[in-house]
């Protein structure tokens, strides 16, 4: 086992652990993770959710709301980002000298638990990449431990436990809590413009890569890729690269778009290693796809079960999920919320057989949108029609002056509809059969989908 930090040793000697936020989607599997190593587990949040219902059956009690009494009996306290210094739990437990510990710090000492960490980082596709190596080392019997940003559909969650010492984590630059991790493997798979709110500057975001991969031995890198090869050369790690160009130690050749998504022959040091075919649209996925592969292949897993496991692979939840077809036309959801993101996704919903892709699409945050208010709309108008709804601010005051109607009103067709309920309503009345419709957002439009959904269901 790894040395432990001062931090870390409050898990060790103790039984009882309370989690407030317990069924948000980075706390969830966390809890399974803590269930299996066999601590007894309470929980408290103020929402039913899937998470919260996987929660429940691990044995865990949990309350709805928050109270300082639900802490009673708990050894350790730990918290997710989002609570707030004056939640009640929060008070009580310090008042009482409970040990606590933030989410982020959690995860981190998890990490040094394991023996082979493999830490996913990058701007975009981390939830695709973290839940693809995830389904390829389950579905060969590697039996890995795993948490993810997004559900797995193949295990209906975004945690998984297995009896190796091998932990794949999603790791999420955003106020550098992935420095909190010790990786053995990092995979770094694009650095763009995103949390400049908090990084400031591109020099600042890239220095935090690169202190992220200095931590592991081995590093998979995007070599296409500037600013990640640039983070990853600067630290001191063995570095392998993928990419399109053939410069790189894997590259993807022979590529060609299918029905569901593109196929293609991987290519290690000039000899054809595989052949993927992904299951998931979208020219960006075949990055991801090669990336799953580097991983996985180093690993030992042979390249017919890689491939084998990446053709049942349909993408993670909220990430350009398919979710029925209704009055003729075609409902999906996907988490983008960076104008890379959306730009990808829309680009890629083009490719497929529609007659018309129109996107719901939520800002999230107003630093972000005004920072990249251009952006946005340069990425949106890829769409046919696009649905804004009103700016989710988050833990942002609008101190920016910025509103949807901006982005709206530079784009040809384009609409702002407050409401979820509205925006469904909406939808119903405009979309036409042969339509895709898809909602995009970091934060809750998939609601919106939802209502659709049950609607027309």
């Amino acid at each position: 086992m790894k040395e432990l930090l001062k931090e870390d040793k409050l898990l060790e000697g103790i039984k009882r652990i309370h989690m407030i936020g317990i069924g948000g989607s980075g706390m969830c599997p966390l809890a399974e993770i803590l269930n299996a190593k066999g601590y007894i587990l309470s929980g408290s949040d103020n929402n039913e959710s899937d998470p919260l219902k996987r929660v429940r059956k691990l044995g865990a009690k949990v309350f709805m709301g928050h109270s300082a009494d639900n802490i009673e009996g708990a050894e350790l306290v730990v918290y997710s980002a989002a609570i707030s210094e004056d939640n009640p739990e929060l008070v009580a437990a310090r008042n009482n000298g409970i040990p606590t510990m933030e989410r982020s710090h959690l995860l981190g000492a998890l990490t040094r638990y394991y023996d082979n960490v493999i830490g996913v980082c990058g701007t975009h596709g981390k939830t695709t990449v973290t839940s693809m190596i995830t389904q390829i080392l389950i579905l060969n019997k590697r039996e890995p431990n795993a948490v993810i940003g997004g559900k797995l559909p193949l295990v209906n969650s975004n945690g998984v436990t297995g009896n190796s010492q091998t932990l794949v984590c999603e790791a999420c630059e955003f106020v550098d809590t992935f420095l909190q991790m010790s990786p053995d493997v990092s995979v770094l798979l694009n650095v763009d413009n995103d949390h400049l709110d908090y990084f400031k500057t591109m020099d600042n975001l890239v220095k935090s890569f690169s202190k992220f991969v200095a931590m592991s031995s081995l590093c998979f890198v995007n070599g296409d890729d500037e600013l990640a090869l640039k983070a990853a050369n600067s630290s001191n790690a063995k570095i392998i690269t993928f990419g399109f160009n053939k410069t790189n130690d894997y590259y993807a050749d022979n590529i060609v778009s299918g029905r569901y998504g593109f196929s293609f022959d991987v290519i290690r040091n000039g000899e054809k290693r595989g052949h993927l075919d992904m299951h998931i649209p979208g020219r960006h996925n075949v990055l991801n796809g090669l990336a799953a592969f580097c991983v996985c292949d180093d690993m030992g897993v042979a390249p017919q079960g890689i491939a084998d496991a990446v053709k049942t692979f349909t993408g993670a939840g909220r990430r350009f999920e398919f979710l029925g077809e209704y009055n003729g036309f075609t409902l999906a959801d996907d988490y983008a919320h960076h104008p890379t993101e959306i730009n990808a996704t829309l680009k890629a919903a083009k490719e497929l057989d529609y007659k018309r892709v129109i996107a719901v699409f939520q800002p999230f945050t107003f630093s972000r949108t005004a920072l990249l208010k251009d952006d946005f709309i340069k990425a949106l108008s890829v769409a046919d029609k696009v649905i804004l709804t009103s700016i989710m601010g988050s833990r942002e005051i609008n101190t920016y002056n910025i509103y949807s109607e901006d982005l709206a009103k530079e784009l040809p067709d384009a609409v702002v509809v407050d409401g979820f309920e509205n925006i469904a309503d909406y939808i119903i009345k405009t979309a036409n059969e042969g339509d895709l419709v898809i909602t995009m957002g970091g934060g809750d439009i998939y609601k919106a989908a939802h209502i659709v959904q049950e609607k027309l269901g």
